[in-house]
């Protein structure tokens, strides 16, 4: 592959997907239409399809090392992109049906695409950034933007959660920032120039030569600042509000890929703290943290009554078990994980449009006022229901091999107290959430005037995209296929011991 080549695909999973933002603002004569705003996911997924194919997985760079594409990049790539073309393929018929119900305007549309588009942008650049402090930016315009998609129905609850995800994630970024500063500043320390100091393999490399106590410090404050944008305790109140807030489609690009965008930035560090502190410091701070958050997931969900939060709480919960195979930090345990961000951003992106289309057909986020909903609507609640299953960990989906991989890989690293314990946490979990989903969709119509008299029809725009995300779980789940050997180069690229 020609050097230019190479430069071409990583400039497109950014330039795209701005350029067509960029179209939405033209006159209606030139304006990208709701299905042609496809071609910006489908080309970072291509984009990193063609990377994936490269022999070796060796690592890519352009434009003097401001982006690079290793095999962690390429995973996130085409994590980022399948989710993209998911959620970006189910948002024209959520939007005809917002506007059919007068929820939204010609404006509106246009608004929600220019910045789902821009959202696109700025997670490609954050995996695709060799610069540390690149990386920060781009995450931090990832908050700029979705917050207003989380307040895009302008609601006294959508801006209520869209200023709460605001305030909380600026602090946790705010802690990240000084992370970085803290991490530059050793990298100056032990010799590295301006240009190099924030540079990820140079740091990798020289990690070793950083001050112990600055490099703590700062480590720490980088886990906690991502940590929130990941949905980790203690700065994770954003999330259930935001997620349950937000359109469905741009809920399900939250919690599929957002999440696993910001946590592949502490996969990054990672490297960078295993070599100068020793494993301990992270396995220690991320395995507390992973059975803190699984905790509180665990008991919010069962006493959840709205099924959006409902799904949100249970990203909560896969977010911790994604956090603690980091934290044991073997190869099988971190090829766990990257699997476990993908089966999870599928599972959950198909879940939350699903939820979309009950919202839409009901009126409501209730859970006790959805019932039978196989009945009622077959291809949504036959969706929600086998997403749910998907995220419960039951085969042949893939987030069944991940989480066998982590617990084994856990057990197997000495941490089975820690990893009993959430083996435990994850049984409470999967009780509240296969009880409650099983209450939404199973069961027999009530009679009365009120039940319809013919299920709900839901048109096959509308259903592709909630079989095509369930199909490629299963699918993920049975094989990884020619993805193999990108997972254990991603896995050895972030040093599992």
């Amino acid at each position: 592959m020609t050097r230019t080549i190479e430069e071409l695909l990583l400039t497109l999973p950014v330039a795209v997907p701005a350029l067509t933002a960029g179209a939405h603002l033209m006159p209606s004569r030139g304006r990208v239409t709701g299905w042609a705003g496809l071609a910006s996911p489908l080309t970072v997924l291509a984009c990193g399809v063609l990377l994936a194919a490269r022999p070796g997985h060796g690592a890519v760079t352009a434009y003097g090392h401001l982006l690079r594409a290793d095999a962690l990049s390429v995973w996130m790539l085409l994590v980022i992109g399948a989710v993209a073309t998911l959620a970006c393929a189910a948002s024209p018929p959520h939007l005809a049906a917002e506007r059919a119900a007068g929820r939204a305007e010609d404006g509106d549309v246009r608004r929600y695409w220019q910045l789902v588009h821009l959202f696109l942008a700025a997670m490609s650049a954050a995996v695709l950034a060799e610069n540390l402090g690149v990386l920060w930016v781009a995450v931090e315009a990832t908050t700029v933007i979705t917050a207003f998609l989380v307040g895009h129905r302008r609601t006294r609850a959508s801006v209520e959660a869209a200023w709460k995800y605001v305030v909380i994630c600026s602090a946790g970024i705010a802690l990240a920032l000084l992370g970085t500063v803290l991490i530059y500043y050793a990298a100056r320390q032990a010799g590295l120039s301006e240009s190099a100091a924030l540079d990820w393999p140079a740091l990798a490399a020289h990690a070793r030569g950083l001050d112990p106590g600055v490099t703590r410090l700062g480590i720490g404050l980088v886990l906690l600042g991502f940590g929130t944008k990941a949905g980790l305790v203690p700065l994770h109140a954003w999330l259930p509000d935001a997620h349950s807030q937000a359109p469905a489609p741009v809920s399900a690009l939250m919690s599929g890929v957002l999440l696993s965008v910001a946590f592949s930035a502490v996969l990054r560090y990672k490297v960078i703290a295993d070599a100068a502190l020793g494993t301990g410091f992270v396995r220690v701070v991320l395995g507390g943290t992973a059975l803190l958050t699984l905790a509180l997931a665990a008991g919010l969900l069962q006493a959840q009554r709205n099924y959006k939060r409902m799904l949100a709480y249970s990203s909560m919960e896969h977010m911790s078990l994604i956090a603690l195979g980091t934290a044991v930090g073997s190869p099988l345990a971190i090829t766990a994980v990257l699997l476990h961000m993908a089966g999870h951003g599928l599972a959950k992106s198909v879940a939350f449009c699903s939820a979309g289309h009950v919202l839409q057909l009901r009126g409501t986020t209730r859970i006790a006022q959805v019932r039978a909903l196989l009945a009622r609507a077959p291809v949504p609640g036959a969706a929600l229901g086998i997403a749910v299953l998907a995220l419960l960990g039951m085969p042949p989906f893939s987030l069944f091999a991940s989480e066998l991989g982590i617990v084994r890989a856990g057990f197997a690293a000495g941490m089975a107290w820690p990893t009993a314990l959430a083996l435990l946490l994850v049984l409470v979990a999967f009780a509240a959430l296969a009880l409650r989903t099983g209450r939404m969709v199973l069961g027999a119509l009530p009679e009365g005037p009120g039940t319809p008299a013919i299920p709900a029809r839901v048109g096959a725009a509308a259903a592709a995209p909630l079989v095509c995300g369930l199909a490629a779980a299963a699918a993920l789940g049975v094989t990884t296929g020619p993805l193999t050997g990108l997972l254990h180069h991603a896995a050895a690229l972030i040093g599992g011991h």
